[in-house]
Protein backbone atom coordinates (compact mmCIF):
# COMPACT_ATOMS: atom_id res chain seq x y z
CA UNK A 1 0.00 0.00 0.00
CA UNK A 2 1.39 3.34 -1.06
CA UNK A 3 -0.57 5.66 1.27
CA UNK A 4 -3.17 4.62 3.84
CA UNK A 5 -6.59 3.16 3.55
CA UNK A 6 -9.43 5.64 3.34
CA UNK A 7 -11.51 6.04 6.47
CA UNK A 8 -14.94 4.46 6.77
CA UNK A 9 -16.46 7.92 6.28
CA UNK A 10 -14.41 8.50 3.13
CA UNK A 11 -15.48 5.13 1.72
CA UNK A 12 -19.10 6.02 2.45
CA UNK A 13 -18.72 9.34 0.63
CA UNK A 14 -17.10 7.57 -2.32
CA UNK A 15 -19.37 4.54 -2.41
CA UNK A 16 -20.44 5.16 -6.02
CA UNK A 17 -16.83 5.53 -7.18
CA UNK A 18 -15.90 2.38 -5.24
CA UNK A 19 -18.73 0.48 -6.91
CA UNK A 20 -17.44 1.61 -10.33
CA UNK A 21 -13.91 0.62 -9.32
CA UNK A 22 -15.13 -2.85 -8.35
CA UNK A 23 -17.03 -3.07 -11.65
CA UNK A 24 -13.75 -2.47 -13.52
CA UNK A 25 -12.48 -5.53 -11.63
CA UNK A 26 -15.64 -7.36 -12.77
CA UNK A 27 -16.94 -7.57 -9.20
CA UNK A 28 -20.64 -6.87 -8.67
CA UNK A 29 -22.42 -6.16 -5.36
CA UNK A 30 -23.38 -9.77 -4.73
CA UNK A 31 -19.83 -10.96 -5.38
CA UNK A 32 -18.36 -8.13 -3.25
CA UNK A 33 -20.54 -9.12 -0.29
CA UNK A 34 -19.39 -12.73 -0.71
CA UNK A 35 -15.73 -11.68 -0.88
CA UNK A 36 -16.07 -9.62 2.31
CA UNK A 37 -17.54 -12.65 4.09
CA UNK A 38 -15.44 -15.49 2.76
CA UNK A 39 -12.16 -13.77 1.89
CA UNK A 40 -11.60 -10.65 4.03
CA UNK A 41 -7.94 -10.44 2.96
CA UNK A 42 -8.95 -10.00 -0.68
CA UNK A 43 -11.57 -7.42 0.32
CA UNK A 44 -8.88 -5.54 2.26
CA UNK A 45 -6.57 -5.63 -0.77
CA UNK A 46 -9.30 -4.19 -3.01
CA UNK A 47 -10.00 -1.43 -0.49
CA UNK A 48 -6.28 -0.64 -0.26
CA UNK A 49 -5.93 -0.53 -4.02
CA UNK A 50 -8.93 1.79 -4.33
CA UNK A 51 -7.52 4.00 -1.55
CA UNK A 52 -4.23 4.36 -3.39
CA UNK A 53 -6.04 5.29 -6.61
CA UNK A 54 -8.08 7.95 -4.80
CA UNK A 55 -5.08 9.37 -2.93
CA UNK A 56 -2.99 9.50 -6.12
CA UNK A 57 -5.77 11.36 -7.94
CA UNK A 58 -6.30 13.86 -5.10
CA UNK A 59 -2.58 14.47 -4.54
CA UNK A 60 -1.83 14.89 -8.25
CA UNK A 61 -4.43 17.68 -8.38
CA UNK A 62 -3.19 19.33 -5.16
CA UNK A 63 -1.42 22.64 -5.73
CA UNK A 64 -1.49 24.20 -2.25
CA UNK A 65 -1.29 23.04 1.35
CA UNK A 66 -1.68 24.98 4.60
CA UNK A 67 -0.69 24.08 8.12
CA UNK A 68 -1.83 26.24 11.03
CA UNK A 69 -0.39 25.95 14.52
CA UNK A 70 -0.69 28.40 17.38
CA UNK A 71 2.78 29.85 16.71
CA UNK A 72 3.34 29.38 12.96
CA UNK A 73 1.58 29.44 9.67
CA UNK A 74 3.10 27.16 7.01
CA UNK A 75 1.95 27.72 3.44
CA UNK A 76 3.02 25.46 0.58
CA UNK A 77 2.79 25.76 -3.19
CA UNK A 78 3.30 22.32 -4.66
CA UNK A 79 4.80 22.57 -8.13
CA UNK A 80 5.71 19.55 -10.23
CA UNK A 81 9.45 19.54 -9.40
CA UNK A 82 9.71 21.77 -6.31
CA UNK A 83 7.72 22.77 -3.27
CA UNK A 84 7.63 26.43 -2.24
CA UNK A 85 7.16 27.20 1.45
CA UNK A 86 6.32 30.35 3.36
CA UNK A 87 6.53 30.31 7.15
CA UNK A 88 4.84 33.12 9.06
CA UNK A 89 5.62 33.89 12.71
CA UNK A 90 4.13 36.70 14.79
CA UNK A 91 6.36 37.97 17.60
CA UNK A 92 3.67 39.14 20.01
CA UNK A 93 3.10 37.67 23.45
CA UNK A 94 0.05 35.43 23.64
CA UNK A 95 -0.50 35.57 19.87
CA UNK A 96 -2.21 32.43 18.54
CA UNK A 97 -2.98 31.84 14.85
CA UNK A 98 -5.77 29.48 15.93
CA UNK A 99 -7.68 32.29 17.67
CA UNK A 100 -9.97 34.09 15.20
CA UNK A 101 -9.18 37.57 16.58
CA UNK A 102 -5.41 36.97 16.41
CA UNK A 103 -5.66 35.56 12.89
CA UNK A 104 -7.70 38.60 11.84
CA UNK A 105 -5.04 40.87 13.36
CA UNK A 106 -2.45 39.10 11.18
CA UNK A 107 -4.62 39.59 8.07
CA UNK A 108 -5.20 43.27 8.86
CA UNK A 109 -1.55 43.99 9.81
CA UNK A 110 0.39 41.77 7.42
CA UNK A 111 3.19 44.33 7.06
CA UNK A 112 3.64 44.88 10.80
CA UNK A 113 7.21 44.65 12.14
CA UNK A 114 6.11 41.96 14.61
CA UNK A 115 5.60 39.54 11.71
CA UNK A 116 8.47 37.49 10.33
CA UNK A 117 8.29 35.75 6.97
CA UNK A 118 10.57 33.02 5.76
CA UNK A 119 10.39 31.87 2.15
CA UNK A 120 12.14 28.86 0.67
CA UNK A 121 11.92 26.08 -1.84
CA UNK A 122 13.26 22.59 -2.27
CA UNK A 123 13.11 19.82 -4.79
CA UNK A 124 11.22 16.74 -3.71
CA UNK A 125 13.42 14.13 -2.06
CA UNK A 126 11.00 11.35 -2.98
CA UNK A 127 7.95 11.09 -5.19
CA UNK A 128 5.94 14.36 -5.12
CA UNK A 129 2.66 12.76 -4.07
CA UNK A 130 4.31 10.84 -1.22
CA UNK A 131 5.79 14.06 0.16
CA UNK A 132 2.43 15.84 -0.05
CA UNK A 133 0.74 12.89 1.64
CA UNK A 134 3.32 13.04 4.43
CA UNK A 135 2.55 16.75 4.97
CA UNK A 136 -1.18 15.97 5.10
CA UNK A 137 -0.61 13.18 7.61
CA UNK A 138 1.34 15.69 9.74
CA UNK A 139 -1.60 18.09 9.82
CA UNK A 140 -1.53 20.09 6.59
CA UNK A 141 -4.78 20.65 4.73
CA UNK A 142 -5.35 20.95 1.01
CA UNK A 143 -6.07 24.59 0.15
CA UNK A 144 -7.14 26.70 -2.81
CA UNK A 145 -4.03 28.87 -2.53
CA UNK A 146 -5.62 32.24 -1.82
CA UNK A 147 -3.70 32.69 1.44
CA UNK A 148 -0.39 31.54 -0.06
CA UNK A 149 -0.75 33.94 -2.99
CA UNK A 150 -1.81 36.86 -0.76
CA UNK A 151 1.16 36.37 1.59
CA UNK A 152 3.49 35.86 -1.39
CA UNK A 153 2.40 39.28 -2.72
CA UNK A 154 3.03 40.89 0.68
CA UNK A 155 6.59 39.58 0.92
CA UNK A 156 7.59 39.87 -2.73
CA UNK A 157 9.42 43.01 -3.79
CA UNK A 158 7.22 45.13 -6.03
Amino acid sequence: MKYRQLTKEQFEELHEEFAKFLATQQIDVKEWNEIKKSNPETAEEEMNLFSDVVWDDVLTKTQYLEHFSSTHLNLFRCDSETIQRIVVTVNKSDFDFLKPDDYQWFVDHSKDDAIDYFKGQKTYLKERNLELFDLIEKGSAIAKGDLYEAVFKVISPS
